[in-house]
């Protein structure tokens, strides 16, 4: 049985918790202004001494985001909180692909995260030992390019930075590396995946031995389904990714991702 929190609040449930690993895009800002009723939240969490990761599939170094929510007006302390995909694909590219030539599938902008190893990204595909995928390219926003593309390389491995599939930049959706991932596999391709909802980055990125968690997302896909793989709780913010879908409907589209919600808000709210 899900719990609704929208009229009574994360404080009903707050004690109840050592650790919530809180996800940032959807439910802390949409890409373009900070939830101030989320960071009150973090406010809260901090006057009750409690632990928290801002966990993140963001393709990009843990600085880079921190960076970025600053500029939203996150204060320090907060954002030194952020745990990203990108830094657990950096920790995984430095232990197991040193020395290795890559080509990078993704936005430029997204570069920043092997600047310590970009002496070996290669120009052409089929010169490259392995793929890092962070993204779609600037200029292609058809996955169906991206299956044509990746059709000749389906011998290299991919390591995705992003699982998640789609994201709501303001009011438009765009695709995200999961959804390039998706496809390469759909074409034989193989691919390891860094973040939410796979294990490691919850690993990581804080110490939950032990500890009664509660996970806090809007992605079904990810932020749910991670917490249903680890065994802890979730909080569903049903007012993010999903809320194109039915949300008259919220057991039918639980039921359609195959996920157990235990609470559910329309935004992060004290």
């Amino acid at each position: 049985m899900t719990i609704n929190l929208t009229n009574y609040g994360l404080k009903e449930i707050a004690n109840s918790f050592d650790l919530f690993y809180i996800d940032i895009w959807g439910v802390l800002h949409n890409g373009i202004k900070l939830n101030q009723d989320a960071v009150n939240v973090l406010f809260e969490l901090d006057k009750l001494g409690k632990e928290y990761v801002l966990l993140t599939n963001a393709p990009r170094p843990n600085s880079d985001v921190i960076k970025f929510l600053a500029k939203l007006g996150l204060d320090n302390e907060k954002s030194s909180k952020v745990y990203t995909s990108g830094q657990g694909s950096l920790n995984y590219l430095n232990d197991e692909k040193k020395d290795l030539k890559f080509f990078h599938l993704g936005p430029q902008r997204d570069f920043n995260l092997f600047e310590n190893f970009k002496s070996l990204k290669q120009k052409n595909a089929e010169d490259a030992d392995y793929i890092i995928c962070t993204g779609l390219f600037d200029e292609y926003e058809n996955i169906q390019f991206y299956k044509k593309f990746l059709s000749q390389f389906t011998d290299k491995e991919m390591v995705c930075t992003n699982p998640d599939l789609i994201v709501d930049r303001g009011d438009e959706t765009e695709y995200c590396a999961g959804s390039v991932a998706k496809a390469f596999e759909e074409i034989g391709g193989t691919v390891k995946y860094f973040g939410k909802p796979y294990p490691l980055v919850y690993e990581k990125s804080a110490n939950n031995k032990d500890k009664s968690v509660l996970c806090i997302g809007d992605n079904l896909n990810t932020d749910i389904k991670g917490a249903n793989l680890q065994s802890f709780k979730s909080l569903f913010i049903h007012n993010g990714i999903h809320k194109k879908e039915k949300q008259n409907q919220l057991n039918k589209l639980f039921e359609n991702y195959q996920v157990d919600v235990n609470y559910m808000q329309e935004k992060l709210k004290w």
